[in-house]
């Protein structure tokens, strides 16, 4: 009997030949909504492989829906919304994909959010469908300038972080980084990177760049008392994790123009947004666009297929999350 694999939201065509050539797939064909658990459980059960995207929970529940569950393979770059805890135990594996493929497609998107809240670009779209365009004056929707300004990256010495800082160059940009570890002294000096602390870096850039990865002690590590060191013409951006920012404590700030603007592409409880932030016109929102590139997700969708004709093939996959699960007896 060939293994029955259910993908909860539609993928690559191509990716989809590939399961479809050694599977039984089954996809969920509304992609307007995440599953909800009920429905999700129910497609667990009738199925051995659960292809999860981004969204999706599996939780407890989702994992012991089917005791002959085999593997679950998410095209997400951490396990966040993942019971690996509960999957381990009960030797699940699962698989997720490795941050570099969205690498590139994460900082064009950081840069153009920057570029966006700066120069007020939303505000101006808004403007002109409301039909409340008067025309050029002095000071319609005045920006700041991005040029030569000062960037700080939170945590930067990673893979994103470097990328932001190769574009940032273009723009003259002075870049400061801070983080727990610092970088080589040969690619300070590439990127013209500076290792400051955390404080130092809020107080003294235009722009705050987030790129630490979501740990406990990154879990709103940028709150009050974070944000009120930052300039108060300075930005926060945010295309890393949601729940490094306090969002209630950041729509405060935003709404008492304690800082000049934000642009966020994460959520601390996505899908759900934090309201307050909605009635904000200094703050630019996305729907976690990060890997939003036709071409990168259907690469993605490849990672995720790969990994499952490894698991289908008795291998461990090459991007296991949990892989303690193949050191004890399956």
């Amino acid at each position: 009997m060939r293994p029955r694999i259910f993908v909860t939201q539609p993928i690559a065509e191509s990716a989809l030949a590939r399961l479809r050539a050694v599977a039984e797939v089954t996809v969920n064909s509304d992609s307007s909504c995440i599953l909800p658990k009920d429905k999700l459980c129910a497609a667990v059960r009738e199925h051995d492989i659960l292809f999860a995207l981004l969204h999706d929970t599996v939780d407890s529940d989702v994992l012991t829906a089917n005791p002959k569950l085999k593997a679950v393979a998410s095209m997400s770059a951490n396990a966040d919304r993942i019971d690996v805890a509960v999957a381990t135990a009960l030797k699940i594996p699962v698989t997720v994909i490795l941050p570099i493929a969205v690498t590139e497609s994460t900082a064009d998107l950081h840069f153009a959010l920057l570029l966006s809240v700066a120069r007020r670009v939303v505000e101006g779209d808004r403007l002109i469908r409301a039909g409340s365009f008067p025309g050029a004056q002095s000071n319609l929707l005045a920006g700041t300038w991005v040029y030569g300004k000062v960037l700080g990256l939170v945590g930067g010495k990673g893979r994103i972080g470097q990328a932001v800082a190769r574009r940032a160059l273009g723009f003259g940009m002075r870049i400061l980084y801070s983080g727990p570890h610092r970088m080589p002294e040969a690619d300070e000096a590439k990127f013209g990177m500076a290792y400051v602390s955390l404080d130092q870096l809020l107080a003294e850039s235009d722009f705050v760049s987030l790129h630490p990865a979501l740990k406990a002690e990154t879990r709103h590590m940028i709150g009050e008392r974070e944000l009120r060191l930052m300039k108060r013409t300075a930005f926060l951006i945010n295309t890393a994790r949601g729940p490094i920012v306090d969002e209630k404590v950041l729509a405060k700030i935003l709404a008492e123009n304690r800082i000049a603007g934000a642009a966020l592409d994460v959520f601390e409880n996505e899908p759900v947004v934090e309201p307050a932030l909605l009635k904000l016109t200094n703050v630019v929102l996305t729907p976690h666009l990060g890997s939003a590139i036709m071409e990168v997700r259907e690469t993605l969708a490849h990672v995720v297929v790969d990994n499952i004709m490894a698991i289908l093939a008795g291998r461990q996959p090459p991007n296991c999350f949990n892989p303690e699960v193949y050191t004890v007896e399956r």
